[in-house]
């Protein structure tokens, strides 16, 4: 898979994932699904490690908006952070994890 489209993907992220933003996580998370879905749908045969970086990226960029929400300071980058919202929290807030999803893609051929 490409680099220029990962960092095209990774654009499309940080335009819908602004610390600034002012939306609700469900509202985010809305936004984001649509566009992780359909770029899955397109690179799901790509390797795993493709996937993970994404959900990591894409999960430390809401934890840097729920901080901001908080009236916090910082980028999601402390471990605390992890776990005060693990990525259990984001898949419970209905958010596509690339990286599952490709597990299951994986075992169901």
């Amino acid at each position: 898979m490409g680099r220029n489209r990962r960092l095209r993907l990774k654009d499309k992220i940080r335009e819908k994932t602004r610390r600034t933003c002012g939306q609700s996580l469900a509202r985010i998370i809305d936004a984001l699904n649509p566009i992780l879905r359909g770029w899955f749908g397109y690179f799901k045969h790509a390797s795993r490690n493709t996937f993970v970086r994404l959900d990591k990226f894409i999960s430390r960029r809401l934890r840097a908006i729920l901080r901001k929400q908080e009236k916090r300071p910082g980028l999601g980058l402390a471990w605390a952070d992890h776990l005060r919202w693990p990525n259990a929290y984001f898949a419970n807030a209905g958010l596509f994890a690339l990286h599952i999803a490709w597990q299951h893609a994986r075992y169901s051929r």
